[in-house]
C-alpha cells in the first residue's frame, strides 16, 4: 500500500514539474515571438526611414551675378535665376524648351535657399563666382539613393560604328553587348536601343552625340535599368544627365539637416519636423501644466482626506472608467466645449493640451493612488505617533515616498498624450501648417497627426518621410521612458 502510495504521489510531482516545464516553455516562446516581431517592425521602420536622413546635392559653379543680386538687399536677389543658369550652363547641348524644363525639373523649389543664405552671410562674395551645392528635386534624389531603377553601368568593350539617317541613329560592328532598351553613352550624347537585326543596331537619340565616328572600347559604355522608363518617375533623359553629373563628381551626398530643421512643405526634400515638434512640446506644455497638479491633488483627496461614502464611490468608479474611454471622444468634448462653446482657437496647442490634459487626468490620478497605496502605513502611523497632524503627515511622509511612483504613472501618462492623433484630428490640428508655431494660440500641428498627413500624400519621397518621423516619435518616447525608469530608481526607497 505505501509503495503503491509513494509511487502515485512520484508520478503526480512529475506530471506537476513536466506542466511547470511545459508552461516556461510557452512563456520563453511567447517572449522571443514577441521579441522577433518588434525586432522585425522597428528593422522595418529603421530601413524605409534610412533614405530620408539623407539628401543630394549638385555641386556647380555659380556666378553671382551683381545685377540681379543687389548688394543692399540680398534677400530680394534672384537666386533661383542665378541657379538655373549655371545648372544649364553645365549642359551646353541642350537647347530644347521642353528639354531645358526637364532639366531644370531635376531641382529642387528651395534649391537656391542654402545659396541665398550663404550669400547673406558673406555679401563680399556678390559679382563672384562660388562653388555651391543646391538641392535636387525629391525624385532625383530617390533616383541617387537606387529607389527608383537600379542601373548599371558597363563600359563598352568592341569596336562600334555609328552613323546617322535622318532622325535615327545606326550602329554596326560586333553588338554582343547591346541589347534592346540599353542607353549607349558615346561622343557626349546618349542612345536608346530600339532594335537589334541584321547586324545592326537601329537607336534613337536621348541626347544627340556631338560626333558621329568609330567608338573605340572604353569610350563608350551601357546603361542598363531595371525598370523600364514607363515605370517610374524620372525619364531615361534625367538619367543620363544624372549620370553625368555623377561621373563628373558634381553630386554630393550630405546629412539632410532639413530634415529637422524645416517646416511642413508640399516639397518632400523640403519637408521637415521642426513645426511638428514646437507643436508636440507647447502641447505637452499645456497638458503637463494642468495634469499633473491636478491629478496628484485629486489623488491625495481621494486617497487621503475624502470621505467614504456613496459620493466618492462614484467618482472613483468614474476615473477608473474615464481612463478606458477611446481618445476620440476627449476630441469631441474639445471640440464642443473648448471651441464651439469657449470659442477657443482651432488647431492650436493651448486647445490640444486641454483636450490631452483630460485624456492622461485619469490616468494621473490612479498611478498617484496606487503609489501611495504602496508606501507602507507603519510610515504614516508613525509620523501620527509623534505629534504630527493628519495634512503633515501625508505631505511630509507619505507624498515624498509616492514620488517614484507618481513620476513614472505621469510620465507614462504623457507619453499616451504624445502619441495621441485622434482627439488632435477632432480639434482641426490636421491642417497644413508650414511655420513654426512661437505661442500656445498659434496654428501647429504635433509629431502623430503630421505622420497621418504625410502617410496620405502620394509623393513616393514622403513614404520615406512617413517612417522618418515615426522613428523620431519612437525615440522621444523611448526617452520619456527611460526618464521615467530613472526616476523611479532615483527616487526609490526599499521598506
Amino acid at each position: 500500500m505505501t509503495d503503491t502510495f509513494d509511487k502515485g504521489n512520484a508520478a503526480f510531482i512529475a506530471k506537476r514539474y513536466s506542466s511547470e516545464r511545459r508552461f516556461r516553455a510557452y512563456g520563453a516562446a511567447a517572449l522571443a515571438i514577441s521579441v522577433l516581431f518588434l525586432v522585425y517592425l522597428i528593422a522595418d521602420i529603421g530601413i524605409r526611414a534610412w533614405p530620408s536622413f539623407f539628401e543630394h546635392r549638385a555641386v556647380l559653379e555659380v556666378n553671382l551675378d551683381a545685377s540681379k543680386i543687389p548688394a543692399g538687399n540680398v534677400q530680394t536677389g534672384d537666386f533661383e535665376g542665378v541657379v538655373r543658369t549655371a545648372f544649364r550652363g553645365g549642359f551646353p547641348g541642350i537647347t530644347a524648351r521642353s528639354d531645358l524644363k526637364s532639366l531644370t525639373s531635376l531641382l529642387s523649389a528651395g534649391a537656391a535657399d542654402d545659396l541665398r543664405q550663404q550669400t547673406v552671410a558673406n555679401p563680399a562674395s556678390i559679382g563672384t563666382t562660388v562653388k555651391a551645392g543646391v538641392l535636387l528635386a525629391d525624385d532625383a534624389d530617390l533616383y541617387l539613393k537606387g529607389m527608383l531603377t537600379d542601373t548599371v553601368k558597363t563600359p563598352g568593350k568592341t569596336n562600334l560604328q555609328l552613323a546617322q539617317s535622318g532622325d535615327e541613329f545606326i550602329l554596326t560592328g560586333d553588338l554582343s553587348q547591346l541589347a534592346a532598351g540599353q542607353i549607349v553613352r558615346a561622343n557626349g550624347g546618349a542612345l536608346r536601343i530600339a532594335s537589334i537585326e541584321a547586324g545592326l543596331a537601329r537607336a534613337e537619340a536621348v541626347m544627340p552625340p556631338v560626333t558621329l565616328n568609330t567608338l573605340a572600347p572604353g569610350t563608350w559604355d551601357i546603361l542598363s535599368f531595371s525598370h523600364a522608363e514607363a515605370d517610374r518617375r524620372i525619364d531615361d533623359r534625367q538619367v543620363v544627365w544624372l549620370e553625368s553629373l555623377r561621373d563628373k563628381g558634381a553630386i554630393e551626398k550630405h546629412f539632410a539637416w532639413r530634415f529637422f530643421t524645416n517646416g511642413d512643405s508640399r516639397e518632400p526634400e523640403l519637408a521637415g519636423l521642426r513645426g511638428a515638434i514646437a507643436g508636440s512640446l507647447l502641447t505637452l506644455i499645456v497638458t503637463l501644466s494642468l495634469s499633473v497638479p491636478l491629478g496628484i491633488a485629486a489623488a491625495v483627496y481621494l486617497e487621503e482626506f475624502a470621505p467614504k461614502n456613496k459620493w466618492t464611490e462614484i467618482i472613483e468608479v468614474n476615473i477608473n472608467n474615464l481612463a478606458a474611454v477611446p481618445s476620440i471622444i476627449f476630441g469631441l468634448l474639445g471640440l464642443a466645449v473648448f471651441i464651439n462653446f469657449m470659442g477657443l482657437p482651432r488647431s492650436a496647442p493651448l486647445v490640444g493640451g486641454l483636450v490631452l490634459a483630460l485624456l492622461v487626468l485619469p490616468t494621473i490620478i490612479i498611478a498617484s493612488r496606487a503609489a501611495m497605496k504602496a508606501v507602507p502605513p507603519s510610515i504614516k502611523e508613525a509620523a501620527l505617533g509623534v505629534g504630527a497632524s493628519h495634512q503633515q503627515a501625508v505631505f511630509h511622509h507619505v507624498l515624498p515616498l509616492a514620488v517614484p511612483g507618481i513620476l513614472t504613472g505621469t510620465i507614462l501618462g504623457v507619453a499616451r498624450a504624445l502619441g495621441e492623433t485622434a482627439p488632435l484630428l477632432m480639434i482641426g490640428m490636421v491642417a497644413f501648417i508650414v511655420d513654426v508655431p512661437k505661442g500656445f494660440t498659434e496654428a501647429a500641428t504635433v509629431l502623430p497627426v503630421q505622420i497621418f498627413l504625410w502617410s496620405d500624400l502620394p509623393e513616393v519621397a514622403f513614404q520615406s518621410r512617413t517612417a522618418a518621423a515615426i522613428i523620431v516619435l519612437l525615440g522621444i518616447l523611448f526617452c520619456l521612458n527611460a526618464v521615467a525608469i530613472y526616476m523611479r530608481k532615483r527616487f526609490e526607497r526599499r521598506w
